[in-house]
């Protein structure tokens, strides 16, 4: 009896998913926590009066990704279509449609959904809305599930798309929609965008070279932090930071302790906090926006020197366009390699040992078929 219920309460989230379109949507989903990517035909809600249906053309590839589909937080929902650096041209508008028309090339982010109520959301910080529903994996209002960008297209209220400037190339343009967005927010809350200030970056994938990319834009003087030599040509030559630190060689660290305004902390996998923190002048500001199992550091590296730790997640609405027009107007581009979606699962495990400079985006246009 458990079994059918389960299955009963299963087979009407599928339904719920599928109610209300008209066209058939592929995409490629996971089925388990095998996380294993294969071919699967759902439907889209139909295109309400708020609405954007938009054909996607490119999908950046994040290692939310990976978590999700191999269930890493212990409630991924399948089958899971992942998929939140969405890029694509407006086919269709609902009739209360004010800011996009058929033929944009828009982008759509982490989050599809929010209260549109509360404080967060008056602000455009919808990202904090406690009822800010999830790009993919996520409960809409409605209560189906969403499901993300690898996939032919998607339907999203007009208020979650982002107007990409027609001279903005649309393969790079799908990692702003995450990476970008995920460095470029505490960047702008804690005024790292001061000519002549010194910013230091740990980590070179792919949110750390979008930091090191701002920095750079914003006037900054960039270092790079980072515990493999084999990234100093590449974060010097390629993405012309200032200097290169080997955070694992004590004589290196010392050498430039007390000397940076910021650091963005990229870095995925545990580290020690202290030996950054060091280097921080008085008052300097460490933003964490990665995500390692713990955080642990000494009171004393705080409290001497006036220091400062603080978290961030991607961002609003309007940070998001912001950011958007600024990589548009001083023609900030990430660095990617472009994938086929029949290649979706060699990428997440080359995700996972970290062989990509520096994101992956899928062909959605050309590919999926």
């Amino acid at each position: 009896m458990t079994r059918r219920v389960s299955d009963l309460g299963h087979s009407l989230v599928q339904k719920m998913s599928s109610e209300g379109g008209k066209e058939d949507c592929l995409g490629w989903a996971a089925r388990d926590p095998s996380g294993f990517l294969s071919p699967y035909k759902f439907t889209r809600r139909a295109v309400g009066s708020e609405d954007v249906s938009i054909k996607i053309t490119h999908c950046g590839v994040c290692y939310a990704d990976v978590a999700w589909t191999r269930n890493v937080q212990g409630h991924s929902k399948y089958p899971l279509v992942p998929g939140h650096e969405i890029v694509g041209i407006v086919k269709q508008v609902g009739s209360s449609v004010q800011r996009f028309k058929v033929g944009d090339h828009v982008g759509v982010g982490t989050y599809v959904n929010s209260c549109r109520e509360c404080e967060y959301c008056n602000d455009r910080l919808e990202v904090q809305c406690e009822k800010s529903v999830m790009t993919f994996d996520g409960i809409d209002a409605d209560g189906t599930v969403t499901k993300g960008g690898y996939s032919s297209h998607i339907v999203v209220h007009e208020r979650y798309c982002f107007r990409i400037p027609e001279n903005y190339p649309m393969d790079l343009a799908a990692p702003l929609l995450c990476a970008g967005i995920t460095v470029y927010t505490p960047m702008i809350r804690h005024k790292m965008n001061q000519p002549g200030k010194s910013l230091g970056v740990i980590g070179l994938g792919g949110l750390g070279h979008m930091a090191v990319k701002f920095g750079k834009a914003f006037g900054l003087k960039v270092t790079v932090l980072s515990t493999s030599i084999s990234k100093k040509e590449e974060a010097l030559s390629l993405l012309g930071a200032n200097h290169f630190i080997i955070s694992s060689d004590l004589e290196q660290m010392k050498a430039i302790a007390k000397s940076l305004d910021f650091i963005i902390d990229t870095a995925a996998g545990d580290h020690p906090f202290d030996p950054y923190m060091s280097l921080l002048k008085t008052g300097g500001i460490l933003a964490l926006v990665g995500v390692p199992s713990e955080v642990k550091f000494s009171p004393a590296s705080l409290n001497l020197n006036m220091r400062t730790v603080s978290g961030s997640v991607t961002g609003g609405t309007k940070d998001t366009q912001e950011m958007i027009d600024l990589c548009a107007a001083q023609k900030i581009y990430p660095k990617i390699e472009v994938i086929p979606i029949d290649y979706a699962n060699e990428a997440l495990e080359r995700l996972i040992k970290r062989d990509i400079k520096y994101r992956f985006v899928i062909d959605i246009e050309n590919s999926l078929k």
